[in-house]
């Protein structure tokens, strides 16, 4: 059985929760932030988890609760270091529709700003750049659709519609 999903992916700061709860309140859908959940379900914020437990520890968490969802009808925002996890991207790609909301480097730069607090997934002597490179690269492989927020002239309201029209034509 499919199920009707449509998964956020993509980089920090990049919209996908802004948009996947106006999306999911259009298409008369849940909303889940899998962000929101890891700290619900670890009841520390995920800097905490970063930094008490160390990188590598925070992705095989990521990758073990992103495997177990079982929903239908939702939009599920991921956090940015979710294509990390092979299985739970596997299990995204088969319950919904993996769409990346693509912006540029300089974007992300700008909208993040201080991203100590963000609980980023940064290996050390890395860059934000660094980071940037890696996963634009992964969330290329994963999506099903791509929509490039630059060429929405309209800002994240653009974003929405050019969203929900391309979701409007696979549910």
């Amino acid at each position: 059985m499919s199920l009707q999903n449509v998964i956020l992916i993509g980089m920090p700061s990049c919209g996908k929760s802004t948009v996947g709860v106006l999306l999911a309140k259009h298409l008369g859908f849940r909303f889940l932030d899998t962000d929101l959940l890891i700290q619900e379900h670890t009841g520390k914020l995920l800097h905490e988890i970063i930094a008490d437990e160390g990188n590598e520890a925070f992705l095989t968490l990521e990758n073990r609760t992103l495997s177990a969802l079982n929903v239908q009808n939702t939009v599920i925002s991921t956090g940015g270091s979710a294509v990390y996890g092979k299985e739970a991207m596997a299990h995204l790609r088969e319950i919904g529709t993996v769409i990346y909301l693509q912006i540029s480097y300089e974007t992300m730069a700008a909208r993040l700003g201080d991203y100590t607090h963000r609980g980023v997934v940064l290996p050390a002597g890395w860059t934000l750049h660094d980071l940037y490179e890696e996963r634009a690269v992964l969330y290329e492989r994963y999506a099903h659709h791509i929509i490039n927020e630059e060429v929405c002239a309209g800002g994240l309201g653009d974003t929405l519609e050019h969203t929900l029209a391309l979701c409007k034509r696979f549910l």
